[in-house]
């Protein structure tokens, strides 16, 4: 179980974030929707630690997760998995060494620190790479250099070398946002299939409303860095969708393809 306890944070006078409190049982995808500059982002780093909580408390399974430090810190970095909207691959490298990235937080630190500079990885480490690679289809391009992937298949590498930390949790941060339509489906399939075949929990920022609904369990809605909805997706309104965003649902359904043409010519 993961619980946000009054979470806030606070840059200046502004509340990015602004009180959240939020209780996920392990094993649900949780979309969490709200126009540009909500609090989504700030939200999900905080959770993983990269954003500091201004005030408030973050659990999983009853550990205090705003109170951990130094290596404590680093192994629950290692058990909620990130990732973000430009992949964070290593563009120069192959998909394989970019996958087996996932497995550094597992070493003793003196050794992990020597592993990465010479990307020295076991026999059994290099087998769980590959599997992973085999379920997202991307097998035959583990020798590639992830930079002559596209970017559905990059996010994919992604959500991989995610797997490889052993996460409990995953924390999704715009995976689709920069996406054509085919490959966001097949980046959200990916999710899912981690989210129902191996009970992971996944929150996931999203800017299409039409995906939350296919694919999450459970939808969040933030406005000014508030909660304003939290329920299911047959629960939630049109006229709950024009206060999140200010527009009528048709007008957000109407935008969409075209935010996702932008976005595959860019």
């Amino acid at each position: 179980m993961l619980e946000l306890r009054d979470l806030s944070r606070r840059f200046g006078e502004r509340a990015a974030v602004d009180s959240v409190s939020l209780s996920v049982p392990q094993g649900q995808m949780v979309g969490i929707i709200g126009r540009s500059g909500a609090g989504k982002s700030t939200l999900l780093r905080m959770v993983n630690r990269l954003t500091e909580p201004s005030a408030g408390r973050i659990l999983h399974d009853g550990v205090d997760v705003t109170a951990l430090s130094g290596r404590a810190l680093r192994d629950w970095r290692t058990r909620a998995a990130m990732i973000f909207q430009q992949f964070n691959l290593i563009q120069r490298l192959d998909v394989l060494t970019n996958v087996l990235v996932g497995r550094l937080n597992h070493r003793p630190g003196a050794l992990a620190t020597l592993n990465s500079l010479f990307l020295r990885f076991s026999p059994a480490e290099r087998a769980m790479a590959l599997e992973a690679l085999a379920r997202f289809d991307l097998a035959e391009q583990a020798l590639q250099r992830a930079e002559t992937l596209s970017g559905g298949q990059q996010q994919r590498v992604a959500i991989a070398r995610a797997l490889l930390q052993e996460p409990r949790l995953i924390l999704a941060d715009e995976p689709i946002a920069s996406l054509d339509p085919r490959n966001a489906r097949v980046v959200m399939d990916a999710l899912r299939d981690v989210n129902r075949r191996d009970g992971l929990t996944v929150l996931v920022n999203l800017h299409h409303l039409e995906t939350a609904r296919r694919y999450c369990d459970r939808i969040v809605a933030m406005q000014a860095g508030r909660v304003v909805f939290d329920g299911t997706p047959a629960t939630l309104t049109a006229a709950e969708v024009e206060a999140i965003y200010g527009v009528p649902e048709e007008a957000l359904e109407s935008e969409a393809p075209r935010a996702a043409a932008a976005g595959a010519i860019a």
